[in-house]
């Protein structure tokens, strides 16, 4: 239909069609509008969705406790770099003795930890809290502990340590005395009838700086020794060989939750449970970490270097 006809000569407007042309018109302006209103909005939750795991938890907070051993500072600033930056939470991290590890989780006051030497390790702890806590399982296989010595002195047994008492100055340096390795070393020392040594406790740290004066001196001694560990690749170690078997066979590393943590925080203990990684993993963090002194510029090196198995531990 035309809006304009001519008549006699004469131009005519034909109203009730341009009326329609302008209802359509309107119609057609409204509709345009809702879409792209709808659009917007469309926009915007997508945007919202994208950064929920920047936003959505920043005020709540993720607690972790450790012990100050090299692997474990190396383990919880990974699980930390992972929470703050992908899951979007506050993390604190609480260092503490062994003891009061369990403790800590076991009563409520921290969310988890990621530093349970089991199964024989910290098994006394595990038995004592174990109606507490949960379990999830390992997040590291493979490790190991005895008495470590530089690869230089002539021994190669827990035995021979009796042969060596004023080389050794009758001491075995250790760390921490709540440690499991603290455990079992003083009952290597009843069973191996090693009577005139003495157990030296300390911490990870002091150990360490004792173990590197002697070897740069060139100087007898004997350490207690796990790995997961730096000092392993940065000095030619060996291990003593137990034959007794006091020490056990291969640890694993788990991961233990408080109670309820599933509930209250479903994303975090879903990652905490599929938290899995090597012995070279943790080792590189841990080299990093001895070079700088700055565990949280090593935790955030290797996770931007191994998206692959931080995205496998989020899937």
């Amino acid at each position: 239909m035309t809006l304009v006809t001519e008549f006699r000569g004469k131009t005519i407007i034909n109203y009730s069609t341009f009326k329609a042309s302008n209802y359509i018109l309107a119609i057609s302006v409204i509709t345009l509008v809702i879409l792209l209103i709808l659009s917007a909005c469309s926009l915007e939750n997508d945007t919202q969705n994208d950064n929920s795991n920047d936003s959505n938890h920043e005020n709540e907070i993720v607690k972790i406790v450790y012990v100050e051993w090299a692997s474990e500072v190396a383990s919880a600033h990974v699980v930390k770099t992972v929470i703050e930056d992908r899951l979007g939470y506050q993390t604190e991290l609480l260092p503490v003795s062994t003891i009061a590890m369990w403790e800590a989780v076991a009563s409520g006051d921290q969310d988890a930890m990621v530093a349970a030497w089991m199964p024989s390790l910290h098994k006394a702890y595990y038995e004592e809290h174990k109606e507490n806590v949960e379990n999830l399982g390992p997040n590291l296989d493979g490790a190991v502990m005895g008495l470590a010595v530089p690869d230089y002195l002539p021994i190669e047994s827990i035995e021979e340590l009796n042969q060596y008492t004023e080389e050794l100055n009758k001491k075995i340096i250790g760390i921490d005395p709540g440690a499991g390795v603290m455990t079992k070393t003083n009952q290597v020392i009843d069973e191996y009838r090693l009577d005139d040594f003495v157990l030296v406790s300390g911490s990870d740290s002091t150990m360490t700086q004792t173990l590197k004066n002697a070897i740069e001196e060139k100087r007898w001694i004997v350490v207690t020794g796990w790995n997961p560990h730096w000092k392993f690749a940065r000095w030619d170690l060996k291990y003593l060989k137990d034959t007794k078997g006091i020490y056990g066979e291969k640890e694993h590393i788990s991961t233990i939750v408080r109670k309820g943590l599933e509930q209250d925080k479903p994303e975090v203990y879903r990652f905490l449970d599929q938290f899995y990684w090597s012995a070279n993993d943790m080792e590189k963090v841990m080299l990093w970490t001895e070079k700088d002194n700055n565990p949280e510029a090593a935790a955030e090196q290797w996770v931007k270097e191994n998206k692959d198995i931080v995205d496998s531990w989020l899937n």
